[in-house]
C-alpha cells in the first residue's frame, strides 16, 4: 500500500522543483521515491487484476486466457 508520507513527500519535492529547484540529493531521492511508489502501483493493479473476472452482458466469461493463465499460476 502507498502510504501518505510517501505521496506527501513526492509532492513536496515536486513543488520545491517548480518554486526553486532542488539539490542533487533531492534529485536523487526524488526518483528513488517514483519508483518506489511505481513499484508498489503496479503491483496492487497487478493484484487487483488477478481478482477480476470479466463477463459479457449473456453472462459468460470472457476474461482473457492470459490472464486466467495467471490466475491459475497464482494458485498453484
Amino acid at each position: 500500500m502507498i502510504s501518505d508520507e510517501l505521496i506527501a513527500r513526492i509532492n513536496e519535492l515536486s513543488r520545491k522543483a517548480k518554486k526553486e529547484g532542488l539539490t542533487d540529493a533531492e534529485k536523487e531521492e526524488q526518483q528513488r521515491l517514483r519508483k518506489e511508489y511505481l513499484q508498489v502501483f503496479r503491483s496492487s493493479l497487478k493484484n487487483t487484476l488477478l481478482n477480476v473476472t470479466i463477463v459479457d452482458p449473456n453472462g459468460n466469461d470472457v476474461t482473457p486466457q492470459k490472464l486466467k493463465t495467471l490466475k491459475n499460476n497464482r494458485l498453484h
